[in-house]
């Protein structure tokens, strides 16, 4: 595993973003883990959450791209904390770009903030976790009625590796839909490999009664 995963793994831990027990998920399921992006909440965090993102996406895709599309609402933070890190880290300028819920009538009209999205632009997504595919599904048509434009790819912060809406992950189900690669920081196999049995901060996360958790959640929800 790269160094930079194993230290996003902590971080996430740290900023308690990555969690342990029992939460239901707006599917239903009952999951042992979950994670919520929304706990970055400081400068020092969105910071080195945007150099994880920039050392992934420089990994997947290069550098060969023109614009950072972040979905409302949390991509919006993640895009800019994220062009500002791939500036810093390889001097490479891309712009950023988010759509709005609601089409502004005034002022900076339409339905997009940020740079607009032009003809012969090659775009990458980025978002916090994708487990149904809902918001590409919303997502894809607005980036693709700005003109002839590539999309990239797709980069979210955790594969959590479960069912999508059939049997495969919901990325695997967002590359065979769309044609485009999706692609995570880290998956959960490297979640569990990180800190199984293994103390952080002077406590195990995932002693034996979580990996027995996980391991029963993707007996029955992990993707084929």
């Amino acid at each position: 595993m790269e160094a930079y995963k194993k230290e996003f793994i902590q971080f996430m831990v740290d900023s308690n973003v990555l969690k342990f027990g029992e939460f239901t998920l707006k599917s239903g399921r009952k999951s042992p883990f979950f994670m919520n992006a929304g706990a970055y909440v400081t400068g020092a965090q969105l910071e080195k959450l945007g150099e994880y993102y920039a050392k992934a996406i420089h990994d997947y895709y290069g550098l060969d791209f023109d614009v950072l599309f972040g979905p409302a609402y949390k991509g919006i933070p993640l895009s800019v904390a994220t062009t500002a890190a791939i500036s810093r880290l390889y001097g490479r300028e891309v712009r950023y770009c988010s759509n709005r819920k609601e089409i502004k009538d005034h002022g900076d009209k339409g339905i997009l903030l940020g740079s607009p999205i032009k003809d012969g632009d090659k775009v990458v997504i980025i978002e916090d976790v994708t487990t149904s595919g809902k918001s590409i599904e919303e997502t894809v048509p607005i980036i693709r009625a700005q003109g002839d434009v590539e999309i990239r790819g797709l980069i979210v912060s955790l594969n959590r590796m479960e069912k999508g809406k059939g049997e495969k992950s919901a990325l695997e189900e967002i590359q065979e839909t769309y044609g485009f690669a999706a692609n995570a920081i880290v998956n959960m196999n490297e979640v569990v490999e990180c800190l199984y049995n293994k103390e952080y901060n002077g406590q195990v996360l995932i002693d034996d009664t979580v990996k027995d958790a996980i391991d029963r959640y993707y007996a029955r929800y992990g993707a084929k």
